[in-house]
């Protein structure tokens, strides 16, 4: 039984070995994607004067009150793309709207257009209040 079990083991151990090889070329990195965190998360990366905030609510809803720092960018709006793709594609991105259904799908657009660090907002900028995080008004 052991003498059938062990060309069995290798022959699989080969297998995943052959798979996983197969699975990445040279050189390609894997899949971009966006990381959804929570509002304490958001504030601790928010700290480093590097990363970008944008809030992709209306301007009437920026106006009405918006994370310090927050560069607007209405998802809605027709040049969205266009306005989103002028920013460079290696910057880091923390995104929110009022409770993360338009930012879910800017920041997916964002991927698309060739952005690579994107953090989207859970509950948005709702959860975000309802935690204590500040919002101004300018």
């Amino acid at each position: 039984m052991r003498r059938r079990l062990l060309p069995l083991a290798v022959a699989a151990l080969l297998a995943v070995g052959g798979l996983t090889a197969c699975g990445a070329e040279d050189g390609a990195s894997s899949a971009v994607s966006v990381t959804d965190v929570g509002p304490t998360a958001f504030a601790e990366l928010a700290d480093d004067p590097d990363v970008t905030v944008l809030d992709v609510r209306t301007p009437q809803e920026f106006a009405a009150g918006h994370l310090p720092d927050a560069v607007n960018i209405d998802s809605s709006a027709p040049d969205f793309a266009d306005a989103v793709g002028r920013l460079p594609k290696d910057g880091r991105y923390l995104v929110y709207c009022q409770t993360s259904n338009r930012s879910g799908v800017a920041t997916d657009r964002m991927v698309d257009l060739g952005f690579t660090d994107v953090y989207d907002l859970q509950g948005g900028i709702v959860a975000w209040a309802g935690e204590g995080g500040e919002v101004v008004t300018d």
